[in-house]
C-alpha cells in the first residue's frame, strides 16, 4: 500500500541499507595473538553505513529517509531516537520484536585508523518486501550493494529514481550485470581492487575500469589522497586537504552522504566530488562515525 505521506513530503535522498550500533574502543595498539590489549572504556553509538550517510545529509540540510531494520531492543530505540533528533525520516526504519540489533566492533589506534568487525543480526537484514513497501522512491536512492541480493535486485530492476547510487563491494550472489542499472557506483580504492580482482592501482584508472562494467559514472575514494571519478565527460582526480587525523571511522560515509545530496540538487559531478572530499576530510578530525548520540 502506498504511504500518502511519502508522496506529499518528498525527499532529496533515500538510503537503503543497514543501521547498527558502533561499539568503539580506543587502543594503544591492536591485540597480538595470545595477548590482550587494554583500551578505553567502550562507547555505544548509532552507526552503520546507510545510517551515517543519512545523518550527513540531514546535517547538511537535506530531506532524507532511511530504509533499514533494527531490533526492538535498547540499541534499536537508541538508533531511532538519534535519527529523529537530527531530522532523518524513520517511517521505514522497522523495529523487529525479539531480535537483537546488529553491531560494529571498532578499534581505533593512536594514528586514527579504525579496524571494524561487523556483527550482523541476520533477522534484521532487509528483504524484498521491506524494499517494495517503499513505493514512492522518487528521490535519489543510495543502496548498499552488500545487502542480500534479492532486495537489491528488486530495487535495481525497478529503476525507482532519477539517480541510483550503489556503494560497497556487491554481494557475492548479486548478478554482475545488474551494475548496469546503477547511475553511479561509489567505492573506496580497496573495494575497487576487490571488484576488479587487482592489487592496488591508481584510483582514476580504477574508476575508468569500473565504468566499463556498466555504471556510467564511478567514483573511487582514496582516503588522504582524495578521490577520483570517471563519467561520460571524462575523468579526473581530486586531492584532499591535509588534516589532523583523530578517527577515520565514517569518513567515507560522510563523503557519500555529501555527494548524494549534491547530486540530488543537480550540482555537477566534479563540483559534488570536490565538496564531498572536503566533507570527508573534515570527518577524520572528530571521534566516531557521526555526531549523533
Amino acid at each position: 500500500m502506498t504511504d500518502e505521506r511519502d508522496a506529499a513530503d518528498g525527499f532529496d535522498v533515500t538510503f537503503v541499507g543497514r543501521a547498527t550500533i558502533d561499539l568503539t574502543v580506543r587502543v594503544p595498539h591492536r591485540a597480538l595473538p595470545g595477548r590482550a590489549a587494554f583500551g578505553s572504556p567502550p562507547t555505544a553509538s548509532p552507526g552503520g553505513k546507510s545510517l551515517n550517510q543519512a545523518i550527513t545529509v540531514a546535517q547538511r540540510g537535506g530531506r532524507v529517509r532511511l530504509v533499514a531494520n533494527v531490533g526492538a531492543d535498547p540499541w534499536g530505540h537508541q538508533i531511532r531516537a538519534a535519527l529523529t533528533d537530527v531530522g532523518v525520516d524513520t517511517r521505514h526504519l522497522t523495529l523487529i520484536p525479539a531480535v537483537t540489533t546488529g553491531a560494529a566492533v571498532i578499534e581505533v589506534t593512536p594514528d586514527g585508523e579504525s579496524y571494524i568487525t561487523l556483527a550482523l543480526s541476520p533477522a534484521t537484514e532487509l528483504t524484498t518486501p521491506d524494499v517494495e513497501r517503499v513505493t514512492t522512491l522518487d528521490s535519489r536512492v543510495v543502496v548498499q550493494l552488500d545487502l542480500p541480493p534479492e532486495p537489491v535486485t528488486a530495487l535495481l530492476r525497478r529503476r525507482p529514481a532519477p539517480t541510483v547510487i550503489g556503494n560497497l563491494v556487491p554481494h557475492a550472489d548479486l548478478e554482475p550485470t545488474l551494475l548496469r542499472h546503477l547511475d553511479v557506483l561509489v567505492v573506496n580504492q580497496h573495494e575497487a581492487a576487490v571488484i576488479l580482482r587487482t592489487v592496488g592501482g591508481e584510483p582514476r584508472e580504477a574508476a575508468k575500469a569500473l565504468q566499463r562494467l556498466g555504471p556510467p559514472t564511478v567514483v573511487v575514494t582514496a582516503g588522504p589522497h582524495g578521490a577520483a571519478y570517471a563519467h561520460p565527460h571524462g575523468s579526473a582526480a581530486v586531492p584532499a586537504p591535509t588534516m589532523p587525523v583523530v578517527d577515520t571511522t565514517g569518513a567515507g560515509d560522510a563523503f557519500l552522504g555529501s555527494l548524494a545530496l549534491d547530486l540530488s540538487r543537480d550540482i555537477p559531478l566534479p563540483e559534488a566530488v570536490r565538496t564531498a572530499v572536503q566533507v570527508g576530510s573534515r570527518a577524520v578530525g572528530r571521534r566516531g562515525a557521526n555526531t549523533a548520540t
